[in-house]
């Protein structure tokens, strides 16, 4: 099976950053037969120089897809989609690293299981590269991933790999501004599509500044609220399961930031 990779790129982000993640990607055991990248509206001439730099370099093709304005991850991604000609799809961050076997792991994890639609992994967290502070384990069956996908987002976006056809199916990203990827699970595994990962870490995530604390206010769980009522209407979930998930989010978005980033450093630590 071929592999596209999926990467979505706007003005703010770090020229060296961007170039070390696609060049993580293009370094890989198993080659990707084409780097699909996103530029979600202008950027600036730093980050066209790293591009045409890549391009040239590279001997992954890389496919430059344009877009007139900012208009978010989930417009970025749908339209990205479009321009991913492989069977699976892996979608990678623009400032992170992935180990250099992960498209060949997650590749043979789905050529060997037909019936599972994406694949994700643990994550390991740094804020200097190559110190390490922390790793992220998520559920593994799609058992486990189907109950923790009522309560948490169920898989690390940047470690994902999919069956293009079966996200088409799903109706692809949305506009869904904080929480475009869990959109797209809720609904995968609201069909009944299986969605599983495996227990290690296959990328390497950078964490910004405030990373915790930037994940709450009144914007971020309104955008959850939006999240929970789509998971109940879809019957992902029960009345009584989104309830439960209702007030677990409101707990976690409108904590005060510190109390918000001992809460991460504890779930990280599980």
């Amino acid at each position: 099976m071929g592999i596209s990779v999926l990467m979505s790129l706007y003005a703010k982000e770090q020229p060296a950053y961007v170039r070390t993640a696609v060049l993580s990607m293009v370094r890989q055991t198993r080659k990707a037969d084409e780097i699909v990248v996103v530029e979600d509206g202008p950027l600036t001439e730093e980050l066209y120089a790293v591009l045409q730099e890549l391009q040239k370099e590279s001997d992954v093709p890389l496919v430059r897809v344009p877009l007139a304005k900012n208009s978010g991850l989930g417009i970025a991604l749908f339209e990205g989609l479009k321009h991913c000609s492989q069977e699976y799809t892996a979608r990678m961050d623009t400032d992170d690293i992935a180990r250099a076997d992960r498209l060949e792991i997650e590749a043979k994890y789905l050529d060997e299981h037909p019936d599972v639609a994406a694949i994700g992994s643990d994550i390991e967290e740094f804020q200097e590269e190559g110190v390490i502070i922390s790793r992220k384990h998520m559920p593994c069956t799609y058992e486990e991933v189907y109950a923790y996908g009522k309560t948490r987002n169920p898989i690390n976006h940047m470690t994902v790999m999919f069956r293009t056809d079966a996200v088409r199916q799903a109706g692809g990203y949305r506009h869904f501004p904080l929480l475009e990827d869990y959109d797209l699970w809720s609904r995968m595994l609201a069909m009944g599509m299986k969605i599983e990962n495996i227990p290690e870490p296959l990328v390497a995530m950078r964490l910004g500044e405030n990373f915790a604390s930037r994940r709450g206010g009144r914007e971020y769980f309104g955008q959850y609220k939006k999240l929970r009522r789509m998971q109940r209407d879809l019957g992902y979930t029960s009345q009584a399961e989104y309830y439960k998930a209702l007030v677990l989010t409101f707990g976690m978005t409108r904590m005060p930031s510190q109390l918000r980033t001992l809460a991460y450093r504890r779930l990280r630590k599980q």
